[in-house]
Order: structure tokens, then C-alpha cells, then sequence
């Protein structure tokens, strides 16, 4: 009898060395929050009401979904995108109206573009093959939950990626609201190293929009970082940056 498990994402998959380490997630954690903002769907998530009380939470729980994904069997990650459509769904019921499709588009393209980022600021950069791994999770993803107008593949995606960062973000009284929720919520010496991880991160339309007009301060310090990590020291740093409230969220990103 064969009891080997399949997975929706192959256990040898760049996909899971990327969503295994919570420096990756943190990054990609620091890009969405920039796009949440900026995104023209953002009173979606304003309507409900959790995203300006609790802006962390709400981003972390995007996040957490996404690498429940990654490292679970098929069967509990389709039933996973299951439930994201149907939650999604009840809240359009309530407000009586449909979410874009694209807006949904653009929360996939915000994972599959910083997921790749990311790995490349923190760790080496990936391959093409590695890329079109990383676009083919979340294109089933995104297939899972029925969404129409997906690209096929990772080319496609780029040339919609850019049209999609040129037409669906503005600076609104809502990215600002936001960003004063962020830092509130944060407090100021982390909203900064916030600030300055989107400041190395993000695409340059997004930096256009949040003014972003100098280098980040964390540029030279990367290899400081890296270095801290070969030696063990990262997690003191991690509990010196990240709210005493999701520290042991965060610590159990780490499964390698």
C-alpha cells in the first residue's frame, strides 16, 4: 500500500525554502502592507472593519493563509482555497456588491512578486525555473478559486504585473489612514525599519506613489543581517523589531 502523502506544493519546491523562513515572510509581509495601502480596492477592506482596527493582524492572516497553502497536503489546500472564496464571498453578500476581479488578481500578483524579491534580497537570485515555480502555486491558487483573467504563464504574468501596478494603485485618503493605523499600531522605531524595508523592496511604481525617492538605509545592512543569522543572533533581532504580540506567530514561520 502506498501511504505517501502529495502535497499541493512538492516538498522540493523553491516555493517552500521561500515560505519557510520568516525573514522571506517578513519581506513579503512588508511589500503587501505598501500595496494594501495604495490599492484602489482598499475600501474592501475597509468595510469590513478589521483592517483599521487591527492592520497587522489582518495583513498576517493574508500571509498565514498563503503558506497554510504551501506546505499542506492537496486535499487540505484545496479546502483551504475553499474557504478564502467562501469568506470573500459573504462579505460581498453583506455589502451587496462584487470584489473586482482584478483586485483579487492583484493580492496574487503581490505574493508571486515578493516571494520572489524577497528570496533574492535575503538570499541569491532564483533562477528562471525557480520564478515559474513560484507563479505556478499561486496560479493554481488563484484557479482554485475560480478567478477569471489569470495569465498562464510566469511571461504573461510580468507584462499584466506592470499594468496591473500602473492602473490599480493611488495615493488616497485611505493609503494615508492606513499608514498612520501602521504606525500606531507598530510604534515609531518599527514603523520606520517598515518604511525602509519598502523602501528596498517595492517596485518603483509603488515608490513613486509613497515618495520614495531615496535609497533604503538597509541596503548596506543586509549582509550584517545574513551574517547574524549564520550566527544565531537573528532572532534577537527579530524580538527587538516585531510586536511582542506576534512573536510567536512570527518564530513559527521558521520550519525550513
Amino acid at each position: 500500500m502506498n501511504n505517501s502523502k502529495e502535497y499541493f506544493v512538492n516538498v522540493q519546491s523553491i516555493v517552500r525554502q521561500i515560505w519557510g523562513r520568516s525573514d522571506t515572510i517578513l519581506f513579503i509581509f512588508a511589500g503587501a502592507a505598501a500595496e494594501f495601502a495604495l490599492n484602489k480596492a482598499v475600501d474592501w477592506l475597509y468595510f469590513t472593519g478589521r483592517l483599521p482596527s487591527d492592520p497587522l493582524g489582518r495583513l498576517f492572516t493574508t500571509v498565514s493563509y498563503a503558506r497554510k497553502i504551501v506546505f499542506a497536503e492537496n486535499e487540505t489546500a484545496i479546502d483551504a482555497i475553499e474557504t478564502i472564496s467562501k469568506i470573500h464571498n459573504g462579505v460581498e453578500q453583506k455589502r451587496g456588491r462584487k470584489i473586482p476581479d482584478w483586485a483579487y488578481r492583484d493580492v496574487l500578483f503581490m505574493l508571486i512578486d515578493y516571494s520572489i524579491r524577497a528570496f533574492e534580497i535575503l538570499e541569491r537570485k532564483l533562477t528562471m525555473t525557480e520564478k515559474e515555480e513560484v507563479f505556478d502555486v499561486f496560479y493554481r491558487v488563484g484557479n482554485g478559486m475560480g478567478l477569471a483573467g489569470l495569465p498562464h504563464h510566469y511571461n504573461d504574468w510580468q507584462k499584466m504585473r506592470r499594468e496591473h501596478l500602473i492602473q490599480n494603485l493611488e495615493f488616497s485618503n485611505l493609503s494615508k489612514d492606513l499608514f498612520i493605523q501602521y504606525r500606531k499600531h507598530l510604534g515609531l522605531i518599527r514603523f520606520q525599519t517598515l518604511i525602509e524595508t519598502q523602501r528596498l523592496l517595492v517596485p518603483q511604481e509603488v515608490k513613486n506613489l509613497l515618495n520614495f525617492k531615496r535609497r533604503s538605509v538597509l541596503h548596506p545592512l543586509i549582509k550584517v543581517y545574513k551574517f547574524s543569522i549564520i550566527i544565531k543572533m537573528d532572532g534577537l533581532l527579530k524580538a527587538l523589531l516585531i510586536p511582542p504580540a506576534y512573536r510567536k506567530e512570527i518564530k513559527a514561520l521558521d520550519t525550513g
